[in-house]
């Protein structure tokens, strides 16, 4: 009887197939949501001058319905960091906005921090255990130096915003770093831009206002090509970037003092 043939190797095979396949659908599913959301306007929808555009409504309905609004902006703040879609730099500033620099840091902050929780679990459950039993001493080895200090090395690249966010969460899932410390490291390390584009959104008013006559001019001409010019980018002044970058080697003075002191121990002679 050939393997093919045999009802324990078929067994076996589905033994080994039925696990891969449960890891793998939530990738699966988060890959096809992707691809719907852009192919979709969701890009314009996550835009300042969607914000422009609807801000009597919205502004009524924060009014009334607090509470239901705050849940809301959290949900989509959750969508858009769990699909490593662009618009959370818009949603942050949307945030200040709409609710307030500090409320608009926590809602934000939490957010993000679930959302960014919900993908490391799955690319971390999809690849990263597998990953890391196959992987050879060497790259074992540099995977358990991370994970000795995952928080200050974490805390590091949340700190500065040079690093993708989408990326880091990728990274920490592929070396196993613990979920609790992938959390705290993250809530921690993205206050301060959080903070920063919050404060920034809380004062979009100005902004907007110094171009709502020409932006309500060309709405009313039926265009739909409007914009209210506002780069975020303007808010990570170099002086807010040299201040994160401090905070982030700041957040490695740890790891190096630990190095340091290891390396002395190791070269003593011994007693």
């Amino acid at each position: 009887m050939s393997a093919d043939q045999d009802p324990a190797a078929a067994i076996t095979f589905a033994g080994r197939v039925r696990p891969l396949l449960w890891r793998l659908a939530p990738v699966v599913v988060v890959l096809l949501l992707v691809a719907l959301v852009l192919t979709s306007d969701w890009r314009q929808a996550l835009s300042l001058e969607t914000l422009v555009r609807h801000r009597t409504a919205i502004d009524a309905f924060i009014a009334e319905h607090r509470l239901a609004g705050l849940a809301l902006f959290a949900l989509l703040y959750i969508a858009v960091v769990a699909l490593s879609v662009p618009g959370a730099v818009w949603l942050t500033l949307a945030g200040g906005f709409l609710f307030g620099p500090f409320v608009g840091t926590l809602v934000t902050v939490v957010s993000a921090t679930f959302g960014a929780a919900i993908i490391f679990k799955i690319a971390q459950s999809a690849v990263g255990e597998s990953l890391m039993r196959r992987a050879g001493p060497r790259a074992a080895r540099i995977a358990e130096d991370i994970q000795a200090d995952a928080f200050n090395y974490l805390l590091f690249l949340r700190l500065v915003p040079a690093f993708p966010f989408f990326l880091v969460n990728l990274a920490a899932a592929l070396v196993a770093v613990p979920l609790p410390t992938f959390i705290a490291a993250t809530m921690i390390g993205i206050i301060p831009a959080t903070f920063a584009f919050s404060l920034a959104g809380a004062g979009l008013d100005s902004v907007i206002a110094a171009q709502v006559a020409s932006f309500q001019a060309c709405t009313a001409a039926g265009r739909t090509d409007c914009r209210v010019h506002f780069d975020p980018t303007h808010v990570l002044t170099p002086q807010l970037m040299a201040a994160l970058v401090a905070l982030g080697i700041i957040a490695l003075i740890p790891v190096v003092v630990k190095r340091w002191r290891a390396r002395r121990q190791a070269q003593r002679p011994p007693q």
